[in-house]
């Protein structure tokens, strides 16, 4: 855990509807009174955390949901709350999700007059069938739009959101979805494979989904990283790619083992030793029930987690930071079974340094389970 300035989070938990394999804490059919409760109700949890010394704050996300569903006086609630409530500094990244089918011009060059500097666009898929199954309610003309707008009302830092191995895609489809993409050259894209998350409804049905074989879903992966990487983007974490100056530096705060605020229902926090959690019930946390769940963040725990994101990054573990943080070596214990990931290619050892190749981090999940304690 570091004393650097914080990362805040605000989850906003509305949608137009669900897409079907998501499994984030998000309500569809929501009205703008809800929305403006909610909104009440973040305020408040914000303002709470108001000190005669105030907090630095160094990133802003508001993730969801859909965020791109709040209106330019509803974010501006929202922000007037941060700033009054935090110091953020000069100059720090500001990034706003937005869903293609809920944006307009008007709206972006709102939210960019009121301090968004970074859009994150979720595409999943250039392919109407593709966003189809995924339950998503834009098209890729709606995408294209809201990405052009975008550009002309100023923004000038968009990260683009895909998805490979979803039903019905195929290998050359896939290659669509990323020529595509390059074409418009954003700063930034994340690739995710997908997840069958239990109590969606891809869930329910999964013996029965279109999926692509495990080997088509690996080539796949490999693409991504092939396309992107003669295209100038660096494959930096094991599922983000950004241009020289883009990495997402929100994010970067929790794999590099930073501090950060969540707030908002679901929304989760890492600040000042402690671990700490809002509930997922919207109606729970209207009612004002904030950290249902606290925990202190111990040495082992510690330990644990720093390892876990640092190898979730291309540089990986930094050996000699790891014993000055923990006094103990990383690798006492675990020779044997890192030789053998090393000797099959899916790690490297070198400049003090473990890390995993590309081949590495599509396994990555099986190999932590067998080095990380």
């Amino acid at each position: 855990m570091t004393t650097d300035a914080v990362g805040l989070y605000i989850h906003i938990p509305f949608c137009r509807s669900k897409c079907r394999y998501c499994d984030f804490a998000s309500y569809g059919g929501k009205t703008g009174a809800d929305i403006d409760l909610y909104i009440d109700a973040l305020a408040s949890e914000i303002k709470g955390y108001k000190r005669e010394e105030r907090i630095r704050a160094k990133t802003v996300y508001l993730g969801g949901g859909t965020p791109s569903l709040l209106s330019p006086s509803q974010l501006l609630c929202i922000l007037d709350a941060l700033r009054e409530s935090f110091d953020i500094e000069e100059g720090a990244e500001v990034t706003l999700e937005a869903n293609p089918g809920t944006v307009s011009a008007d709206t972006l060059a709102a939210y960019h007059a009121l301090g968004v500097n970074r859009l994150s666009l979720g595409l999943q898929s250039i392919h109407e069938n593709e966003l189809k199954f995924l339950g998503r309610i834009h098209s890729y003309e709606d995408f294209l739009s809201s990405y052009t707008a975008a550009r002309e009302v100023g923004f000038d830092n968009i990260s683009v959101d895909l998805m490979y191995g979803i039903p019905e895609q195929t290998e050359a489809s896939f290659e669509e979805t990323l020529r595509s993409v390059i074409a418009l050259s954003p700063e930034h894209l994340s690739v995710y494979g997908l997840i069958l998350e239990e109590g969606t409804p891809f869930f329910d049905i999964k013996a029965s989904l279109p999926l692509p074989d495990e080997d088509a879903e690996y080539r796949m992966y490999l693409l991504a990283i092939e396309m992107l990487g003669k295209a100038g983007y660096s494959h930096y974490e094991i599922s983000n790619y950004a241009k020289a100056g883009y990495r997402a530096e929100h994010n970067s705060i929790y794999w590099k083992d930073g501090e950060y605020i969540g707030v908002g229902c679901a929304a989760y926090s890492y600040f000042e030793g402690e671990r700490y959690g809002n509930p997922r019930s919207l109606e729970a946390y209207l009612r004002g029930d904030l950290r249902c769940e606290v925990e202190a963040v111990d040495r082992a725990a510690h330990r644990f987690e720093y390892a876990m994101l640092a190898l979730r990054l291309k540089e990986g573990i930094d050996l000699g930071e790891y014993e000055r943080l923990f006094g103990r070596s990383f690798t006492d214990g675990i020779e044997d079974r890192l030789d053998r990931f090393i000797s099959m290619g899916l790690m490297t050892m070198a400049e003090g340094r473990l890390a995993f190749t590309d081949r590495g981090f599509y396994l990555s999940n099986s190999v932590m389970a067998d080095i990380v304690r």
